[in-house]
């Protein structure tokens, strides 16, 4: 039980303080090109984001 306890509560303090400090992990994490590069892949692999990425940088119809 005292287990289980500590990492619901290790889990818990680790998912806090990973929101309370999102910005700078995301600085971090996207500092590296790699990294970076690996990440507009990913999400510029999903259909819907691509092309709403593309009309608003491009113009075009909207669809909203």
């Amino acid at each position: 039980m005292s287990r289980m306890l500590t990492s619901i509560l290790m889990i818990g303090s680790i998912g806090y303080f990973a929101f309370r400090y999102r910005y700078r992990l995301i600085n971090v994490l996207l500092g590296s090109s790699w990294i970076r590069r690996l990440t507009v892949g990913s999400i510029m692999s999903f259909p819907g984001v691509k092309r709403k990425m593309m009309q608003s940088v491009f113009g075009g119809p909207s669809d909203w």
